[in-house]
């Protein structure tokens, strides 16, 4: 059995499949504590300009599901569209304000509750709350005699006019004593910062959202055989997030035999085959936040000798990029570890031939290994953050959550591999947390490792 060498557990340890406890929804504390940073970083002279995400039309009259924007979410906690959070540092009436739809007992009825001006400062932890509707006459005031203006370009392109129009309208009185906001500064430049290190509360429910997904894909190996199709694996996946009150946190890729090469595989549609492997890409969010989760398995829960061997190779980059995940390392380090392993491996498999620093230095793996091994992971599956500090490649430090995502893909049509290696797509990832020892494998509930695999496939 391979071992993980980041943990002194075994590799893999099955996701339990009875809940924890549902977890409560982030305390006020937490979204007051962030603003208060947000504040302490903007000065007295600033003021920020925070808007909900729009709602997205399907067709027609029909709105997609929504979700709310995540700068927004994460200083307010807020969920309702139609909606702007003002941070004014040192505001004697105020430093916290929210516009909201005014309650409309007519439009409950088919939409649901609103929280009101009155639910705003009561649940929300508001200083102050106004009607939406009231928002062109007021705002213009909030923004007169400030300097800075914190607010996120290009989210909402109708939104950005109306803010520009606010602005423009101080300007215009400049000769009757106003003044407009002279330096204009993007929100993401303090706020990505600040989402990058993830609080405790944080943490706990970046766990749940691995532990749900860690679930779904040990029932999706349960479930799987030959003659089922993408699509069915794809329901048994939804169907688990949805039994933890989780959504999912990107389209599902579900991707068997060559489709597993198809790096953003999306149709899920094929039958799966006797033989091949089959490739599940799929998170679920929870609480807003996200999980991320890869495993590559057999369809008849057997692997072949050169898919073991092939599939060795990248559990081995899992794990020593994994292993790599530690305070002082910098971002680029478990991906040059990663890169390392899988060089080493192509050649022994048999589809790269050469020295291996030479391959790594023309990027000959590249053939085989097309993309990074990581991203930053938290509220966004594609989480913010810079990834390096000026021309350097930053720090890891505790409190960041990031993927481990090595992979082999070996695509239809490719000339000059072994046979029995082609279309072949392998990709093992995890969500670790770094901390001030080991690193923590958030999604070490699915098994990984061949023995556990196919264990768990013949005994379902």
């Amino acid at each position: 059995m391979v071992r993980s060498r980041s943990t002194n557990k075994p590799a893999t340890k099955l996701a339990a499949l009875g809940s924890t406890g549902a977890l409560p929804p982030l305390g006020r504390d937490e979204f007051a504590r962030r603003r208060r940073q947000f504040m302490k970083t903007m000065g007295r002279d600033a003021i920020a300009i925070v808007a909900a995400a729009p709602v997205p039309m399907r067709n027609n009259d029909v709105e997609f599901a929504y979700r709310q924007d995540s700068y927004f979410h994460y200083l307010t906690g807020f969920g309702e569209p139609e909606s702007v959070a003002v941070l004014i540092p040192g505001r004697p009436q105020g430093e916290y304000l929210l516009f909201v739809r005014d309650r409309d007992p007519a439009r409950e009825t088919w939409d649901g509750r609103r929280a009101g001006p009155v639910g705003a400062r009561r649940d929300y932890g508001a200083d102050d709350a106004f009607p939406i509707s009231d928002i062109d006459e007021i705002l213009p005031g909030l923004l007169e005699g400030r300097g800075k203006l914190y607010y996120s370009v290009g989210h909402d392109r109708e939104f950005d006019q109306r803010v520009v129009g606010w602005v423009n309208r101080l300007r215009a009185e400049a000769k009757q004593g106003r003044h407009a906001p002279h330096e204009m500064v993007a929100l993401e430049h303090v706020l990505n910062e600040m989402r990058l290190f993830k609080s405790r509360g944080e943490i706990e429910r970046m766990r749940e959202a691995a532990r749900i997904a860690a679930a779904a894909h040990v029932r999706a190996m349960r479930f799987c055989r030959p003659g089922r199709y993408e699509y069915e694996i794809e329901a048994e996946l939804r169907h688990e997030f949805a039994r933890w009150r989780a959504d999912i946190s990107y389209l599902p890729i579900v991707g068997g035999g060559a489709n597993g090469c198809i790096l953003h595989y999306r149709e899920n549609e094929s039958v799966l085959n006797d033989g091949e492997l089959l490739l599940i890409d799929a998170g679920c969010e929870y609480q807003t936040y996200a999980s991320d989760i890869t495993r590559t398995f057999p369809v008849n829960g057997r692997f072949t000798d050169a898919q073991r061997a092939a599939y060795e190779v990248v559990l081995e980059a899992n794990l020593a990029a994994i292993d790599a995940v530690r305070v002082g390392n910098d971002w680029n380090r478990p991906h040059e570890v990663a890169v390392e392993v899988l060089t080493a491996g192509m050649v022994k498999l048999g589809l790269l031939k050469g020295r291996v620093p030479s391959l790594i230095k023309s990027q000959e793996y590249r053939r085989f290994y097309m993309h990074r091994t990581g991203h930053w992971l938290g509220m966004d599956v594609h989480d913010v953050g810079d990834y390096k500090i000026g021309d350097a490649w930053r720090l890891l430090e505790p409190g960041m959550v990031l993927t481990i995502e090595p992979g082999l893909y070996v695509a239809p049509g490719t000339r000059g591999v072994p046979p029995e290696l082609r279309n072949l797509g392998i990709r093992i990832e995890d969500d670790v947390l770094v901390t001030e020892g080991e690193p923590e494998v958030l999604t070490e509930g699915v098994p990984k490792s061949v023995a556990e695999i196919e264990a768990l496939m013949c005994a379902a």
